[in-house]
């Protein structure tokens, strides 16, 4: 058995996982979150902040003592759609490698084939749509996972929308969103969505415009699906076990929207099952789930708490077992010092 630490910087939150490999499978994986916001102007700026950068810091240095402590074997780091974007994201790596990690910024095609490979577990043999909506992008992979744990994949693709992406773009000029700021809100998401929708043959079997081979399935991550569902079953303390797997349909995803449209951030903040450091975001972050949903014609989704950090643990071990990884791409790890 192998135990391996990974970081994870996206956009918005920055995570760690703790994960037991064995036999390519994880046995045992604890998470922590911490939302640091590193996206924070960067649509508009195109350069990371140096206070993002700060929360940053001060929390993956927390993780790395935390992964040391839980006897992690190595240790990988990943940074996804903010660090893309930025042009001064080589700051933040350099600051990352000082405490000792080997930071990579992947492009958004590694990032969805490992969030299908972590997510992909639960649905051995079927053909799933997976989802993940993070601050500054959604990933889309279409595909399968064998039985025998052999990766099936017909379409992976990175789109530029996300929670912090939409909010800053269309939803923080007033207190309340308008009408009009949510009608472009949807615009812009429809029309980011619809070339991925067309080119992977997306929609749901039964849909005008289906494929024969179309998914079974719509399997959605990232925090702002699991947050509908903390919000739609007023989850206090929030309960991962709850959330995994839990349905929400197209109606509800809808009416959650709507919810949050109707309150300001400091209301949205109050509501049981949301993180208040994650309400300025959330309605953003439903509006994009609420068009992915409408563009894909699927009735419902399920929510996933499997995801990046899933496959990304899986690789680390084959990584450092000298195994074959299950994907093409391989993470650098460092031992933890």
């Amino acid at each position: 058995m192998t135990r391996v630490a990974c970081i994870d910087i996206g956009t918005v939150t920055a995570r760690l996982a703790v994960a037991d490999v064995e036999g390519g499978r994880v046995v045992r994986l604890s998470k922590r979150s911490e939302i640091c916001n590193l996206g924070e102007g960067v649509d508009a700026a195109g350069r990371l902040s140096e206070a993002a950068m700060g929360r940053v810091l001060a929390c993956v240095r927390a993780y790395v003592g935390i992964a040391r402590d839980a006897g992690a074997q190595g240790a990988c780091c990943t940074l996804t759609s903010a660090a893309r974007d930025a042009e001064n994201s080589g700051v933040i790596e350099g600051e990352l490698r000082a405490l000792g990690l080997s930071p990579e910024t992947i492009p958004g095609q590694v990032e969805g084939t490992l969030t299908f490979l972590g997510v992909a577990q639960d649905f051995p043999g079927r053909r799933i749509l997976v989802a993940d909506n993070g601050g500054g992008s959604t990933e889309l992979a279409l595909g399968s996972l064998g039985k025998d744990g052999a990766l099936n994949l017909d379409f992976v693709r990175s789109v530029d929308v996300g929670c912090r992406r939409v909010t800053e773009k269309f939803l923080s000029a007033a207190p309340l969103p308008s009408p009009d700021d949510l009608a472009r809100a949807h615009a812009f998401v429809a029309d980011a969505f619809a070339p991925a929708v067309e080119a992977g043959r997306l929609r749901a079997a039964g849909t005008d415009g289906a494929a024969g081979a179309a998914p079974e399935a719509l399997v959605v991550c990232g925090g702002t699906v699991t947050s509908l569902v903390a919000i739609d079953a007023q989850l206090e303390p929030y309960d991962p076990a709850r959330v995994h797997l839990a349905r929400l349909s197209r109606e509800r995803v809808g009416e959650l929207e709507a919810l949050l449209a109707s309150l300001t951030v400091e209301e949205r903040a109050q509501l049981p099952g949301l993180q208040p450091k994650r309400a300025p975001v959330m309605l953003g972050g439903a509006v994009a789930i609420s068009e992915l949903m409408a563009q894909t014609g699927f009735s419902e989704l399920q929510a996933s708490e499997s995801d990046l950090l899933f496959g990304l643990a899986i690789t680390a071990a084959a990584t450092l077992e000298g195994e074959p990884s299950p994907v093409s791409w391989r993470p650098e790890m460092r031992p933890l010092r």
